[in-house]
């Protein structure tokens, strides 16, 4: 079984049911199962087919679900891509992953126009239209632009789908590794399916359910908590097109949602701008909590104002994402990130490669169904992260006498923005790329809104070159989230004898 196979299982069983809201309209399990078969029969009929790699470069909206669905259909490998990527960003990525045809909306078509002489194996832009006035007619990639919606209006009900096999990949995630670029994460069909399912049976998500998805599709935490588990069981996806605390408000309360998931950021803006509106979140059973720590006092204040638990988990793009939660039916520890889920299991690992004893920090480790197949053409770095059967995250922790998680450190330098991964190496290679800079280190600092920024040091070549000059470097080549918030300029960067640049001496420094 996958998640396309479920859907149509899903639509056979509750044909009328709202499968999702948009803007306030509904659409039905058997009007989406409908898209979802004409568009796959589109695609085919465009000459795509099993193990072909599809970009899907698209925001929050109902052309995500119907896209992916789609293409999953007949066997394509997904690429979700953030849209707000700057051109070199979707490059790289585009290029590694071997992309035969690209689905983005109208208004990004520039980026792509920009960067076409490095895409000539892409076959196809199918565009989705989001009302803009611009007309492609001119356009330098006319020849090679389809409408989706006209695609999925002349496709067929009745497509030859290819025989699928459990371990063949369905999706690539992209995640930013300690080299600078990402790397390309393979989650089988049985990947995405097991743990959308074990999420969802964890947490109870049923068909009662109206979950609010205002975190981006294209990450795998809304991709499979808030999209894929309440598919799994018949449950509403109520699509966000962008977080706004006064419409998730709103939304919450017109469509009687029953489940929030967001990262920390979501959750104090919304305690922010709680007032008058606590009634809105009266229908909210369970609100969720991933992507980075949530501050206690937070976790405490935000469920003492609207009267609800939050859980925290944990996952990695690499697990599917979810390896833990903190559990419904027992006592939720703040601080932790809970307990082993539905078929998978957590262990701490210490440097020999052995269990940590109780309370000892070691290196978190994962084993289940949800563990991607490996890196998309880099052998050696899968060999490092898959060892004896376990994913190895990269992330220290510790677990309590009763099974609880708690992580206490990340062992890489990954710095998390609103909950958006931003790896330092990566912002230091686009500092390095300006030739008034010498040396780039980058650093996280804690931030009061967004978790934590991206602080910059910078050893200049000219004394003259000024900030508001590397600022706007970084803001041509790197998503709005990993522009530094601050740069700072030294004579020279702080180094241990082997010339390895002390992160702690910057963090000291930043923290002084």
């Amino acid at each position: 079984m996958n998640i396309t196979e479920q859907l149509s299982v899903t639509a056979k069983e509750h044909p009328q049911k709202n499968a999702y809201v948009f803007q306030d309209s509904t659409t039905s399990y058997m009007e989406l199962e409908g898209m979802v078969s004409k568009f796959a029969s589109s695609l085919h009929d465009l000459g795509y087919r099993k193990g072909d790699h599809i970009a899907l470069a698209v925001g929050n909206s109902p052309y995500y679900v119907i896209a992916m669905y789609g293409a999953l259909r007949i066997g394509a490998i997904v690429i979700p891509i953030n849209p707000m990527y700057m051109p070199s960003e979707l490059g790289y990525i585009l290029k590694n992953g071997d992309v035969k045809g690209i689905i983005t909306m109208d208004i990004l078509m520039e980026k792509f126009e920009g960067i076409a002489d490095q895409l000539l194996n892409v076959e196809h832009y199918i565009v989705c239209d989001t009302g803009s006035s611009k007309s492609f007619a001119e356009s330098s990639l006319a020849l090679k632009m389809k409408s989706f919606t006209e695609l999925t209006k002349a496709g067929s009900m009745n497509v030859d789908l290819p025989e699928m096999d459990d371990e063949d990949t369905a999706i690539i995630l992209y995640t930013s590794g300690t080299t600078g670029k990402p790397k390309g994460a393979m989650l089988s069909h049985k990947n995405i399916y097991s743990n959308a399912k074990d999420t969802a049976d964890y947490l109870s998500i049923n068909g009662d359910d109206c979950v609010v998805a205002a975190l981006p599709m294209f990450h795998v935490f809304c991709l499979t908590v808030s999209l894929n588990a309440p598919l799994m069981n018949g449950g509403t996806v109520l699509i966000m097109p962008k977080f706004s605390p006064q419409e998730i408000f709103r939304v919450t309360s017109d469509q009687k949602a029953t489940i929030f998931a967001g990262v920390p950021t979501m959750y104090n803006y919304l305690l922010q701008s709680a007032e008058g509106h606590t009634d809105d979140f009266a229908g909210i059973r369970l609100c969720i909590s991933g992507g980075s720590s949530m501050p206690v006092a937070l976790l405490k204040n935000f469920e003492e104002k609207f009267n609800v638990r939050i859980s925290e988990g944990y996952g990695l793009s690499e697990a599917s994402p979810v390896t833990c939660f903190n559990p419904l039916d027992r006592p939720r520890k703040p601080g932790s990130i809970g307990q082993n889920i539905l078929n998978v299991e957590n262990k701490v690992m210490n440097e020999f490669g052995e269990e940590a004893a109780v309370g000892e920090v070691g290196e978190l480790a994962v084993r289940g169904p949800n563990v991607m197949k490996g890196y998309y053409k880099l052998d050696e770095e899968t060999d490092m992260a898959l060892r004896g059967g376990w994913l190895y995250t990269g992330d220290m922790a510790r677990m309590d006498n009763e099974g609880y998680f708690y992580i206490v450190d990340r062992k890489k330098d990954m710095i998390l923005v609103g909950g958006y991964n931003v790896y330092p190496r990566e912002v230091e290679e686009v500092l390095y790329g300006h030739p008034g800079v010498e040396e780039a280190a980058v650093i996280g600092a804690p931030h009061p809104e967004t978790g934590e920024s991206v602080v910059c040091f910078v050893v200049p070549k000219d004394p003259a070159l000024k900030e508001v000059v590397l600022h706007e470097f970084c803001e041509a080549h790197l998503a709005k989230y990993k522009v530094p918030s601050r740069i700072e300029f030294m004579e020279e960067l702080p180094k241990n004898t082997t010339g390895k640049v002390l992160r702690k001496s910057l963090r000291d420094k930043v923290n002084q």
